[in-house]
């Protein structure tokens, strides 16, 4: 009877040490299975191996940065060559506008015209223009 007594307590006492490792897996499973409960109370970032990697991931961050930077430069640079060369082909007509009308001005019958409308005195040669020879003495 004391046999069975001590078979029965031996029994016990290796379910519960079977229990108790079975509720540590699932306690150690619980801190895996729930990440975000894990970041919040801070024991993830706690842990050695995040530890030694976090200078990595600081740098991670920076190459992040450095690329949406880069990006948002990159854009601004292209909006601003657009108004460019929209600026640049409203310039060019304006430019042959400009050039075309000097042209019209410039013709001896708009001369003529603005001469007397504005009554400088003058008054058109009807003789052609002689050319000047200078002679060179030796």
């Amino acid at each position: 009877m004391i046999e069975e007594k001590e078979n029965i307590e031996e029994k016990v006492e290796e379910e519960v040490n079977i229990n108790s490792e079975n509720s540590n897996k699932k306690e150690a499973e619980g801190t895996r299975s729930n990440p975000f409960r894990a970041f919040m109370d801070g024991s993830l970032l706690s842990k050695e191996i995040i530890r030694k990697q976090f200078p990595f991931v600081i740098f991670l961050s920076l190459i992040a940065i450095g690329f949406i930077a880069n990006r948002y430069q990159a854009e601004k640079i292209v909006r601003n060559t657009e108004s460019l060369k929209i600026e640049l082909k409203e310039l060019r007509a304006e430019q042959i506008s400009v050039t075309s009308e000097l042209m019209q001005l410039s013709q001896q019958s708009e001369v003529v015209k603005l001469v007397t409308t504005n009554q400088l005195g003058l008054t058109e040669s009807v003789d052609p223009p002689k050319k000047i020879i200078v002679k060179v003495k030796e």
